[in-house]
């Protein structure tokens, strides 16, 4: 565990909102939190210029950003964003998982889209004082969480084909409650063949809008085919799996072996990934980072070598897969329930994050 780094946060001037929300409001929007659709009082921003660089570090009232129509953003795509959750422990205090990762994830998508790179001691600062500010606003209970966003986007108001000389960073905040609002159930997966979310040399393993832009199109095509999320393959070949639309993939053998594709530039580094590898490698299971072929994976699930497939990330944590199918095939996975290795690596997982397990590996930071 790390503790807070309040010298970061102290940067901050705190801009405290005229009109925070009724506490009754805030009571009821705790009690049922939807994920996604309500925000905190306050968000955490600092400017950035060419000629300035970062400065004027805040946490001010959340509400509309005024954007002129040349901005930068609306018609060259320059944003990337983060996805993070802040966990009430059982005393009251307050701590996220591995923000140190998603700070240097955050530094390497800004130098793939061209954006001014936001140090750690920044990202952090940010984000301690916008959930010190908004501690109120933290749930507690089963699978509840502050989920908080962190986002750049090139604000310079200009149309030319080049970098913006000025950027925004925010993060805003929202409870939220377990994201599969009936429990966690195994999900159908929809391998799109016709559709990729990214190719080699491209902005795959950057965290940026444009990747989950392209894989809505998809993602419709596998509601109408009765899927859930869409599964995408290699833009090289269209024969490697390598990720859903916004999670990364894990395949369990009989043996115990677990594969999950390879970081090839193509895939994005999840933090909950990486996680997951280590849990299972303290557990004794061999986890291969390999190409993982559609054809493969298929013949497993139809031999019985494969038993468990399940997705990972932030939002979710991890998602049992009982169902994958495509245009020529429709498979079931094990039994179609969750498998007994998914359901061990969510529960040790979570179990970190809300500090009912130890964390022997010092992935949580206090915030409050």
């Amino acid at each position: 565990m790390s503790t807070l780094t309040s010298s970061s946060a102290d940067l901050f001037e705190i801009r405290r909102s005229d009109t925070p929300r009724p506490q009754a409001e805030r009571d009821a929007a705790l009690a049922a939190p939807k994920f996604g659709t309500v925000f905190t009082d306050h968000m955490a921003r600092v400017t950035w210029s060419q000629a300035g660089g970062w400065h004027d570090r805040r946490v001010e009232k959340y509400g509309p950003l005024l954007l002129d129509p040349a901005c930068a953003v609306l018609h060259y795509a320059q944003e990337i964003f983060e996805g993070m959750k802040a966990y009430r422990h059982a005393d009251g205090s307050v701590w996220t998982f591995r923000p140190q990762a998603n700070a240097a994830r955050f530094a390497a998508s800004a130098r793939r889209l061209a954006l001014p790179e936001l140090s750690e001691a920044d990202f952090l600062g940010a984000v301690e004082a916008l959930v010190a500010t908004d501690a109120a606003w933290v749930p507690s209970g089963e699978e509840k969480s502050l989920y908080l966003r962190p986002f750049m986007y090139a604000s310079e108001n200009f149309l030319g084909v080049r970098p913006s000389l000025e950027a925004e960073f925010l993060v805003i905040a929202s409870p939220v409650g377990p994201y599969f609002a009936g429990g966690v159930k195994p999900v159908s997966i929809w391998v799109a063949q016709d559709y990729h979310r990214a190719g080699p040399g491209g902005t795959g393993a950057a965290k940026c809008g444009g990747n989950y832009a392209a894989s809505l199109l998809p993602q419709q095509e596998a509601y109408a085919q009765g899927c859930e999320q869409v599964c995408f393959l290699d833009a090289a070949t269209s024969t490697l799996l390598e990720e859903l639309g916004g999670m990364n993939v894990f395949v369990v053998h009989a043996d115990g072996r677990v594969s999950t594709p390879e970081l090839s530039g193509t895939i994005l580094e999840g933090v909950t990934r990486s996680s997951i590898i280590q849990l299972l490698t303290d557990a004794g299971h061999e986890v291969d980072e390999r190409p993982l072929p559609l054809a493969a994976l298929r013949a497993g699930l139809e031999d019985g070598s494969v038993a468990e497939v399940f997705a990972c990330g932030t939002a979710a944590v991890v998602t049992p897969i009982g169902r994958l199918a495509g245009t020529d095939f429709d498979l079931a996975v094990g039994d179609g329930q969750a498998g007994a290795v998914t359901s061990r690596v969510r529960s040790e997982l979570t179990d970190i994050q809300y500090g009912r397990a130890t964390d022997r590996h010092g992935w949580l930071h206090r915030l409050v």
